[in-house]
């Protein structure tokens, strides 16, 4: 539930935090993996346009859990019990608040630093949660039978691959693989013609579970550590051959490029929506609490910058924008179904949402179902079915809601080369 870390009369020493509109509040806190040029990794803070150090805090004495703010990896964190990484979130508030005394020397600007993955990610799962999503690409691939039967009673999902998960600016290499050209009767190897982004939302395992222990629904928010933005590339021909019977494989993981900085948990209770209602659902997956605040409302949007658009000094386009309120499947149900079967779920793993697509037709997350009647034009006349190289996408996602000052989760962003 909310707490003082939430009052929107809070304001910190950090004047950058203090700018409306500002990503990163002193409400929002969010946590990253750091370095600078020639010195260790270290986790941070995001407070306005600056980083706090945690490992110069711990040093110092001002937060608890020393040895963690130590730590080069968000997992010793992300394996905290909810009330012991809670605790340290309002230790981190109380020091950045303007009543406090000012310590520019915790600080370190962002733009001095690098950011890095939040932690070595041991496990992947790719959801497929969004509905309308599902409905749009079904039409595609079986137009008579969009929507397979088992959809609407469990969260689809496969296991991708953990190893290509990159930063947000990590240049992303067309792949080259197996497909079948149109009307063919031979399969071809060769860079893919129909490269494609998907619009998603990850979140990180907590504290876990042991093998063969089941996390209730009832439970699963506990291990859920923090939120960011995933971009899950897709090369729509390579997985238009492939994805039968045993689904995504070559097609998915050449790479999936994720936003840095992980906003808790906590920082999005302000944000809690109802999940979807008059639905059939087994036991397993219904609970009061997940039924009347188990969605988060964030605002998600699609940008793309193509080299020619850079050149002439022609601003981001902005392609789609959806909302991640309106999937058909909670966060709590993702978790619960994948552990139910008494799959271990450890620190640092990442699940993903799938595409975030909505009802209207410029709400769609990828390019598979923006383009399915048509090609795109962009500002300057260009047009686009699938990414060109030089093509950078760009997700932002952002929380509003009155009363409260809205936060956001920074760029998720990758240029195809």
């Amino acid at each position: 539930m909310t707490d003082e870390t939430h009052d929107p009369a809070l304001v910190s020493w950090v004047a950058s935090a203090n700018v409306t509109g500002a990503d990163f509040p002193i409400q929002n806190l969010p946590f990253a993996v750091f370095r600078r040029a020639g010195e260790a990794a270290r986790i941070g803070v995001a407070i306005g346009g600056q980083i706090l150090d945690l490992a110069l805090c711990g040093r110092a004495g001002l937060l608890p859990h020393r040895e963690i703010c130590g730590a080069d990896s968000l997992r010793p964190l992300m394996a905290l019990a909810p009330a012991s990484r809670s605790a340290l979130r309002r230790s981190v508030s109380e020091l950045l608040r303007s009543d406090r005394p000012e310590r520019p020397e915790l600080l370190v600007p962002m733009a001095a630093a690098e950011l890095e993955l939040p932690c070595t990610i041991g496990d992947y799962t790719d959801f497929y949660a969004s509905i309308h999503h599902a409905e749009n690409v079904g039409r595609v691939f079986r137009p008579d039978n969009p929507l397979l039967p088992n959809y609407r009673w469990l969260p689809v999902a496969y296991h991708g691959r953990a190893s290509s998960i990159v930063p947000s600016g990590t240049p992303v290499r067309r792949p080259r693989g197996q497909m079948m050209p149109p009307g063919g009767d031979r399969p071809r190897f060769a860079p893919s013609e129909a490269l494609d982004y998907e619009l998603e939302v990850g979140f990180f395992v907590g504290p876990g579970n042991p093998l063969g222990d089941p996390i209730p629904i009832g439970r699963a928010e506990e291990h859920i550590f923090g939120f960011c933005l995933v971009n899950d590339w897709s090369a729509r021909d390579i997985q238009r051959w492939e994805y039968q019977p045993l689904g995504p494989f070559l097609g998915k993981s050449f790479a999936t490029t994720i936003s840095p900085w992980v906003v808790t948990a906590e920082a999005l209770e302000p944000f809690r929506a109802p999940a979807p209602d008059g639905r059939e659902l087994l036991e397993y997956l219904d609970g009061a609490r997940n039924r009347e605040r188990g969605a988060i409302a964030i605002a998600l949007e699609v940008w793309v910058s193509t080299s020619e658009m850079r050149r002439r000094g022609l601003p981001a386009a902005r392609l789609a924008r959806s909302h991640f309120a309106d999937l058909y499947w909670t966060p709590a149900q993702m978790l619960a179904h994948h552990s139910s079967n008494g799959c271990n779920l450890r620190p640092g793993d990442l699940l993903a949402s799938g595409t975030v697509s909505g009802a209207a037709p410029d709400s769609a997350g990828s390019l598979l179902e923006l383009a399915a009647a048509g090609e795109i034009e962009l500002p300057g006349g260009e047009k686009r079915r699938f990414l060109a190289d030089g093509d950078e996408v760009i997700l932002r996602g952002r929380c509003e809601r009155a009363g409260f000052v809205s936060i956001g989760f920074g760029e998720c962003r990758g240029v195809i080369t």
